[in-house]
Order: structure tokens, then C-alpha cells, then sequence
């Protein structure tokens, strides 16, 4: 037997309550998608139903804000700066509080979100009241539609989701001396916020950021290499596919690790990975394999 709903997402009758009563989005989806034994005698027009309606309650749950761009410029091939005026909108704002985190962002009229990590450090949400992204443009997603607006156009976004890089795992940097960090293509975006917001690389003896792109005019963050690199961040840029003039690493970021190594003191070395699946597993493993604890192998989800 099938109960009809409540027009009101809010709340539920059933003639087995005496009166309807306030319940959580969470108790809502409970009573919206059947148990399974119940759920394989729905026909497919019900099943649809059900499906459309729980979604939109998950989406009730999730608060927007509608903000500006203030900039959008060229970053390298099929990539770009996004900065967004958030400087209306304290909470989000204040939501950015580590390195590392990601939010939500659509397009009016676009329903379907896209997650961008956050490659401005917190610092610059506090002192400037905007975010700053590096969006990679895929053909028919809304990271696209996003390279193609102006400033001007307004967007809407999430609060900053995640607890960020747990950099306090490798602190403090007198005991976690060397700090590995590998990224790949946007994946890079968030160690910009990583290394822009002071992890006291200054203090460390080895840190040392290997960031692989296809060429060069795929990889980003060019022009801030030399500020990094003054902060204490040594860098080691790694193409795939590089042009003949090319003198440095080649190949793919785990295997110039893998030339490389150098890892003195295991126990005392910490790693930062943000990029590709196959890369983040492969030299997780050769990190354990020369005795890296995998505590200390921080990533940002």
C-alpha cells in the first residue's frame, strides 16, 4: 500500500499519525525512496518520481549565493584565472578557512554544479573578499560555460566544503623536514593555495613540488614560480610531451620521482598529492614502500 505525500516538503502525514510534524531532509529521503522489496513492484514512471523528488530535496539543502566575476583571464592551454566577488557575502568568506578546500559553482539557468578547489589562499578571501580559481574548460560542462562569461556575469556558489590539506599531520617542521608534493594539470590549483598560505617551507630543509603538465603551454602558475621558489619551495616541472628545446624532466610526475627519490628520513618526511588517480596511487606506493608513513601522504578529500 501507498501512502500520498504532503504537498509540503516540510512535513508528512500518514493515517497512522495523528498529525503531521517537522522532519529532517535526511528522514524526508527515508520516507521518499520505498524499501527495496517495495521499490521492485514501482513501476518506472514511480520509480522517477521518487527519484526526481528526493533530489530535489537534496537540493533544498543546499545554500547558494549569487556573486560576480571580477576577473577571468587566459592561464594556459584550455585553462583560466576565474576570480569572483564574494566580498558581499560574508559566509563565504569566512567558510574558507584551509588550504585545499573545494566549493560548488553553477550558471543560472545551468542547474548542473560543478566542484572547484579554491586556489587562493584563505588569506585573500579575508583581505581582498574574492576567490580565485584555476578552471580547466571541458567541452559541454559548466567549467566551460564559466571560461565563456565576462566580468560582470554572476555565478552562484557554496560555502568552501572539506577540511582542506590536514597539514597539522606534518607539523611541526623541525620533526617533518622534507615535504614531497606532487600535482598534476589543474590539480595544481589547490597546492597554489597550499603554498600561498605558508606551510613554513622556509623552515623545511627539502620541499620540493613536482608539477607535471603535457607542455608548457599546459602548465600554469608560471609566472609565480620564482615566488615560490623564494618561499622555499624548490620546483621540478615535468612534461609528458615536451618540444625539442626541452631540457628538464620528462615523462610522467611519478617517474621522475621514481629518478629522483632522495628520501633521507623517512619518518621525517611528509607528502602532498593533488592531481591525477593514477599518479596519486602509484607514488603513494613508492612513498610507503621507502617507509613514508601513509599518515603523513595528505590529501585534500
Amino acid at each position: 500500500m501507498l501512502f500520498a505525500l504532503s504537498p509540503s516538503p516540510l512535513s508528512i502525514s500518514s493515517p497512522f499519525l495523528p498529525h503531521a510534524y517537522p522532519l529532517s531532509p535526511m528522514s524526508i529521503l527515508r520516507r521518499l525512496i520505498p524499501p527495496r522489496s517495495l521499490s521492485l513492484h514501482l513501476t518506472p514512471h514511480h520509480r522517477r518520481r521518487a527519484s526526481s523528488v528526493a533530489a530535489a530535496v537534496r537540493q533544498d539543502t543546499t545554500l547558494w549565493s549569487r556573486a560576480p566575476l571580477s576577473d577571468i583571464q587566459p592561464a594556459a592551454e584550455s585553462l583560466f584565472h576565474v576570480t569572483i566577488d564574494v566580498s558581499d557575502s560574508s559566509d563565504l568568506v569566512t567558510s574558507h578557512t584551509h588550504a585545499g578546500q573545494y566549493l560548488q559553482l553553477r550558471i543560472p539557468d545551468f542547474e548542473k554544479p560543478s566542484f572547484l578547489a579554491i586556489a587562493s589562499p584563505p588569506s585573500y578571501a579575508a583581505s581582498n573578499g574574492a576567490f580565485q580559481f584555476l578552471v580547466k574548460s571541458v567541452a559541454g560542462s559548466t567549467a566551460e560555460l564559466l571560461c565563456g562569461l565576462k566580468k560582470g556575469d554572476v555565478v552562484e556558489l557554496t560555502q568552501a566544503m572539506g577540511n582542506g590539506f590536514p597539514i597539522d599531520r606534518i607539523e611541526p617542521p623541525e620533526k617533518y623536514s622534507t615535504v614531497l608534493i606532487f600535482a598534476t594539470g589543474s590539480g595544481i590549483s589547490p597546492i597554489r593555495s597550499l603554498i600561498e598560505s605558508g606551510f613554513s617551507a622556509d623552515r623545511r630543509s627539502d620541499v620540493r613540488l613536482y608539477y607535471g603538465a603535457r607542455n608548457l603551454k599546459r602548465m600554469a602558475y608560471q609566472d609565480r614560480f620564482k615566488e615560490w621558489e623564494s618561499s622555499g619551495v624548490k620546483i621540478v616541472p615535468v612534461l609528458s610531451q615536451p618540444d625539442d628545446s626541452w631540457a628538464g624532466e620528462i615523462g610522467f610526475v611519478q617517474a621522475a620521482f621514481s629518478r629522483a627519490k632522495q628520501i633521507d628520513f623517512p619518518l621525517g618526511t611528509g607528502a602532498v598529492l593533488c592531481g591525477q588517480k593514477q599518479m596519486a596511487e602509484e607514488v603513494t606506493a613508492m612513498l610507503v614502500a621507502d617507509g613514508v608513513s601513509n599518515e603523513k601522504i595528505l590529501k585534500n578529500f
